[in-house]
């Protein structure tokens, strides 16, 4: 029995130090050049070996990329999703929160920098960032200054795959308690299609007609979706 104890050791041993190695070639492949040398399995084959260094991560990373589809569907996932997968354990999942909130602040810092409305390419990048790929409807308000420049963006409406809940009321309130004079309404459709329904343009119209006698603007309704964007104020509905 000693004998055989002996051999498993070694075994464990060597599996450790191949993973050690493998993890360390793709260190320095990064650090050598960028992520793009990177397949999307990789990359998160990494990052989940970090949270769990002593598992091969990569039959991981692949189930969990067949399961959300791609990459930034699994990031944009809620913990109770991630909670769902058999094998990914709280810090693993946390360790791909964290990747996901690194990605929101980059592009929020960008859409920070200037004037919303002159720097609408920024501004749309972080919108898809956030939303696109979620896989619940969410509805998100920017609140600017007279300066459009944002103030807060808050989420004032999580639903379900289809619809996200609305109050014009508490819109404006809010706006009124962050004294700004703008908003633009955001919200995704994790259908694909970003195209608005009656019921978003009778709702952004609501919201215009409440801010206007407290000169509360409504800038946009944007619509977010994995295929594109839409805006109301683009396609004349506002």
């Amino acid at each position: 029995m000693g004998g055989r104890v002996g051999v498993r050791a070694g075994t464990d041993s060597d599996e450790v130090g191949q993973k050690n190695g493998h993890r360390e070639r793709m260190r320095q492949r990064l650090l050598s050049s960028d992520g793009d040398a990177f397949l999307d399995y990789e990359l998160l084959e990494y990052v989940l070996g970090l949270a769990i260094p002593r598992r091969d991560t990569k039959p991981l990373a692949k189930q969990l990329l067949a399961e959300f589809g791609d990459l930034p569907t699994l990031l944009a996932a809620a913990p109770a999703e991630l909670a769902r997968v058999d094998g990914l354990g709280e810090g693993a999942a946390a360790a791909l929160k964290f990747v996901h909130a690194c990605a929101l602040r980059s592009a929020q810092r960008s859409v920070l920098a200037r004037p919303v409305l002159a720097n609408a390419e920024a501004l749309l990048a972080y919108l898809h960032t956030r939303l696109a790929h979620s896989l619940t409807e969410e509805f998100r308000v920017l609140f600017l200054n007279n300066r459009n420049i944002l103030i807060r963006d808050e989420a004032m409406g999580d639903g379900t795959v289809n619809q996200a809940p609305v109050y014009p009321r508490e819109i404006i309130k809010r706006a009124l308690e962050l004294g700004a004079t703008a908003v633009i309404l955001v919200h995704n459709h994790p259908s694909g299609d970003p195209g608005p329904s009656r019921e978003d343009i009778s709702m952004t119209r609501t919201i215009a007609e409440a801010g206007k006698p407290l000169h509360i603007a409504v800038h946009d309704h944007l619509i977010i979706a994995r295929t594109g964007h839409s805006s109301l104020r683009g396609m004349g509905l506002i």
